[in-house]
């Protein structure tokens, strides 16, 4: 599970500019549902070798300012909960305010080390001027410029030094997390699967506190199961329900070897399964999707084929995977989620003959070479797998810096047509030979 650096703080210090600086070499997954009153960032970013997980709060838009201040307590509270290291960031060009006090009386009385943030120094000036900070009680202050990256080494080189150690689990069973929104039927699932009430289920969005660990051993099918509903109970602001389960969400799409992504069929698909759905591709898991509640929908001839294809349309272009209609509550078919998990692993650890691969790919390639670039004529000599706990191929030709992303995903597409990856993201790389 990966080390999580969560950014807090008021409104408009800087929180960001600092994350997209810190994720730059990826694409932040943005949750834009409407109704939610911000942005939810999210994404991967790495210092000397270490990686972890980037997580920005967000600001709020509200009408009250006790809503206003709840909300980002409620924030707070949720990233010292879940965080290894916490950048509480402040503004050295408003000096303390107000909500900075409220935000630090929570950080002063948490176990988890806090790291004071001055953003907007911009020049010796402002160095001086991040000194009142010290007045927080939080310990050493770091200034940086977000907008110009100065002081950020600095900053990272301390937040990785309190990094945990994260030791691989030994076990050789597969593991599957069970993933999805708030209340689309996780929990059901799980004690649908091993035949009792291994949890607490009620109707209200919230009920299951922790990532759950539970060893699964019947029916010819050995793994290990993990329900990440993982809700605060009588949490009241609902974006920050989700905030919290997308914490635990990151744990476990990155713990998991296949992630079952529940989508509720009476909401159809939105834009924070597509979140989930991207974060798990991102990570090299695999994914089946699940359609519960199937039993709530009016049915016709089409009904199926039409919910799938928006489904793939939605997910493009990995869409790649099996997608399973169910329906808890009546047992329905929740045995076909396990076996599309247990084939989606073994398309996972698959390994390809070196001989194989070419004796297949070659001819096809050379129906369809890469277009010629500036007149120079690009040549794919040989392809072998590389060794990985997901699918790599690496392409050895005369130019590789000349092949560009649509003839990518041609060969990704001939690979998942003659080798059955259903379900799993497929890295392609191309090298001089």
């Amino acid at each position: 599970m990966s080390n999580i650096v969560a950014i807090v703080g008021r409104p408009n210090v800087g929180k960001s500019t600092l994350y997209n600086r810190l994720t730059e070499t990826r694409k932040a997954i943005v949750d834009d549902t409407s109704g939610v009153t911000r942005d939810r960032h999210y994404g991967v970013a790495e210092w000397i070798g270490k990686p972890f997980t980037v997580v920005d709060t967000g600001g709020y838009v509200a009408h009250s300012e006790d809503v206003f201040e709840a909300a980002i307590r409620e924030q707070v509270l949720i990233a010292i909960e879940e965080a290894t290291v916490i950048l509480f960031m402040v503004d050295v060009t408003t000096g303390i305010t107000d909500l900075d006090d409220s935000i630090t009386d929570v950080l002063r009385r948490s176990k988890k080390p806090v790291l004071v943030v001055a953003n907007k120094v911009d020049n010796n000036q402002l160095l001086n001027d991040t000194h009142i900070f010290h007045g927080l009680g939080l310990g050493e202050i770091f200034p940086i410029s977000s907008m110009t990256g100065s002081g950020t080494g600095e900053l990272l080189d301390e937040a990785v030094s309190h990094f945990n150690d994260l030791q691989e689990e030994e076990s050789t069973l597969p593991k599957f997390s069970i993933v999805g929104r708030p209340n689309v039927g996780k929990s059901s699932l799980i004690n649908a699967l091993i035949g009792k009430e291994r949890n607490i289920v009620t109707p209200i969005a919230g009920t299951t506190r922790d990532s759950i660990h539970i060893h699964y051993n019947q029916f010819g099918h050995e793994f290990m199961l993990i329900d990440t509903a993982g809700l605060r109970k009588k949490t009241k602001v609902k974006e920050n329900l989700e905030f919290y389960s997308v914490m635990r969400t990151i744990k476990a799409i990155e713990e998991a070897d296949v992630n079952i992504l529940m989508i509720d069929a009476v909401d159809g698909i939105e834009s924070q399964d597509i979140n989930i759905f991207h974060l798990a591709e991102k990570n090299k898991k695999g994914i089946v999707i699940l359609i519960n509640k199937w039993d709530l929908i009016e049915k016709n001839q089409n009904t199926t084929k039409v919910f799938e294809e928006t489904i793939r349309e939605r997910l493009a272009p990995f869409n790649d995977v099996p997608i399973v209609f169910t329906s808890v509550i009546e047992k329905q078919r929740i045995f076909k989620a396990v076996e599309a998990a247990q084939a989606v692993y073994e398309n996972k650890i698959k390994k390809i003959p070196t001989s194989k691969l070419n004796d297949i790919m070659l001819p096809i390639i050379e129906n369809t070479p890469p277009p010629a670039l500036k007149g120079k004529h690009i040549k794919i000599k040989y392809i072998t797998q590389i060794q990985a706990s997901s699918p790599m191929f690496a392409f050895f030709c005369n130019l590789p810096q000349y092949i560009k992303d649509p003839y990518k995903r041609f060969l990704e597409n001939k690979l998942r047509e003659n080798f059955d990856f259903t379900g799993v993201p497929i890295q392609i790389f191309f090298r001089q030979k």
